[in-house]
């Protein structure tokens, strides 16, 4: 059933009603909780963002610093423009996918897996560089840890998954507290830093040899193009909150509106504060100390309240994972709906997560973090090419939107979308040419690769749909002649189920048994019961098992093609769990050489053991 209403051409959410929708509200986020649960990358950002443009401009020396907020300036106009962007692709797309959604209704399905895999490889590489990133700044306080960083990564990734197992909800409550220090942190800094004239404390910096250039005078435009570039990467999580509309509580729309629009100014607040600190203190970035660390030793002297922000800043950047564990299993739910990936992706479990894409997300990263040796600086080059892929093609899809809706002030929003998909575009040729020769080249190569698994994917369930002629109107059902074969291998109350059962779906019943040891015994006792079944000896074939069977069914089937064949295998059941490794494991044995070399029904009876 659809999730969409039509009410004067656009699309609103359908009303909630009844006990079950409210029992499921219980476990989808209010815009409090959402901001927990989904803007923990673009939070954590502020403590790289910053960083990442102090760190090119230093380049062209104190001159180049001096362009740390006109460049910031920039980054936050951008943000403005990606936050009404993507406040306008909430209402446009309640049912979530952001940019997927956008690219696919008005820029072609192959645009849309484009963006849907560039949105996908960005998710991942968060999860592993916000991971590592995190456990660095452990390991940086404690050094001892360092040999056992790779452990600490898959530890840290462990908790985050088991609580994404639980729930978006339980996610959010439990990360809602680091979240709220980690921000009130910052903005207190921010605040007692403008009331500074001087650095409070420089002892965070006292002895780091300084990375500035020397005599440098001038600026160049490629300079601040890849500052800006660089400093781009404090956008990425801003698209999480579109991704993952149908979270939310009823409204959800107006939820996630408020939900992105205190992303935006909240991240907006942060980083132009903090460029003004930088400037204020003529800060200049050293060697083995954080641009951020130095902020706060500035700001807040070099006491508790600096080991409580970086303490935040570690727990926060750890934790940042959490908005792919938000989004990315919402964007694949929405490629299985359209059968680009499979359709277990779809499923959610009770408290309405899509627990088969968190546990994809989960290996996929794990495996990233092995291979990177925990190190996030073999990482950081591969991260935030992908999502300013999916900003770009989304804000030009929102062009072609407004052109074909045509609503009141609809060119003044084309042209803003259209603004930010020049700026986006430029961002992503930068990043890109900057960053290829680190490591760039392997999403530039991911890219095609998972639009080819797509594809791959989606023709596999068009000819399983031609097959099935789905979309048909089939034949009328009709009865056939049903023969329903039992395996059996000694008389008990479990052959008496069985039979029972068999006789009850098929015309005719036929008991069959492989020779062994005591089929003489066997058939002398079933002669003696005498059923009301016939038993079929078959031949032993070196041991095995299902082939005696499997060649019965298919005579039965050869001889008699228009005749409906069914294997009823008959299990027990234990009572407890550890129990079942006392069994033989005949009935899973039979039951799959069955199932791959006949097309007889398989029928598994279990007789519980209580």
């Amino acid at each position: 059933m659809s999730m969409l209403a039509k009410t004067d051409g656009r699309p609103t959410e359908p009303p909630d009603t009844g006990a079950g929708a409210a029992a499921e509200d219980r476990h989808r986020l209010t815009a409090t909780q959402g901001l927990a649960a989904l803007s923990l990358d673009a939070m954590a950002s502020v403590a790289y963002g910053p960083e990442s443009i102090v760190l090119v401009l230093a380049a062209a020396g104190a001159h180049g610093l001096g362009f740390t907020l006109p460049v910031t300036l920039a980054i936050a106009a951008l943000l403005s423009v990606l936050v009404a962007s993507y406040r306008q692709v909430i209402a446009a797309f309640p049912d979530g996918g952001g940019s997927y959604a956008v690219a696919k209704r008005h820029l072609g399905r192959r645009t849309s897996l484009v963006t849907a895999a560039s949105l996908i490889l960005d998710y991942v590489l968060n999860v592993a560089v916000s991971v590592t990133a995190g456990v660095a700044a452990l390991t940086s306080a404690f050094p001892s840890l360092y040999g056992d960083r790779v452990w600490l990564c898959l530890g840290v990734l462990v908790v985050v998954t088991a609580v994404n197992l639980r729930g978006i909800v339980e996610s959010a409550k439990a990360f809602i507290v680091p979240t709220a220090v980690f921000v009130g942190s910052i903005l207190l800094m921010i605040v007692m830093g403008l009331f500074r004239s001087a650095p409070a404390s420089t002892a965070a910096a006292h002895g780091h040899a300084s990375v500035l250039a020397d005599n440098a005078t001038t600026v160049g435009a490629l300079l601040l193009l890849k500052a800006f570039a660089s400093g781009c990467s404090a956008l990425t999580g801003v698209e999480a909150v579109a991704n993952a509309v149908p979270s939310f509580r009823a409204p959800r729309v107006k939820r996630a509106q408020r939900t992105e629009v205190a992303l935006g100014a909240l991240l907006g607040i942060m980083l132009i504060g903090l460029s003004v600190l930088i400037g204020r203190f003529h800060l200049q970035p050293v060697e083995g100390v954080t641009v951020l660390a130095q902020l706060a030793d500035a700001s807040l002297g070099h006491n508790w309240a600096f080991y409580v922000v970086q303490f935040a800043t570690m727990i926060l950047l750890a934790l940042a994972a959490n908005t792919s564990f938000g989004g990315l299993p919402v964007l694949m739910a929405l490629l299985a709906r359209d059968n680009y990936l499979p359709h277990v992706f779809g499923l959610k479990a009770d408290r309405q997560v899509h627990r088969h894409g968190v546990l994809a997300l989960a290996a996929v990263s794990a495996g990233l973090l092995v291979f990177s040796g925990g190190d996030v600086n073999t990482l950081v080059p591969l991260f935030s090419i992908g999502v300013f892929v999916g900003f770009t093609i989304c804000q030009v899809g929102m062009v072609r939107h407004w052109r074909q809706e045509r609503s009141a002030g609809w060119l003044g929003k084309a042209l803003l979308n259209g603004f930010g998909a020049v700026l986006t575009g430029v961002a992503t040729v930068v990043v890109t040419a900057t960053k290829f020769t680190e490591g760039a080249w392997l999403i530039v190569l991911a890219l095609p690769v998972l639009v080819l698994a797509f594809e791959a994917v989606h023709r596999a369930y068009g000819r399983i749909g031609e097959r099935l002629e789905l979309g048909r109107v089939p034949e009328p059902p009709r009865r056939c002649h049903s023969v329903v074969v039992v395996p059996v291998s000694s008389l008990s109350r479990l052959t008496s189920k069985a039979l029972t059962a068999a006789v009850s779906l098929g015309d005719e019943v036929v008991a069959v048994t492989v020779a062994h040891p005591d089929a003489e015994s066997l058939r002398r006792d079933w002669e003696l019961w005498n059923p009301g079944v016939s038993l079929v000896e078959l031949p032993a074939q070196a041991g095995s098992l299902g082939r005696p069977i499997v060649r019965y069914v298919r005579d039965l089937s050869e001889r008699h093609p228009d005749n409906r064949v069914t294997v009823l295998i008959p299990e027990v059941e234990p009572a407890h769990v550890w129990q079942r490794l006392l069994q033989n494991q005949r009935g899973t044995v039979v039951a799959h050489a069955v199932r791959r070399d006949t097309d007889a029904v398989i029928c598994r009876l279990r007789f519980r053991i209580t």
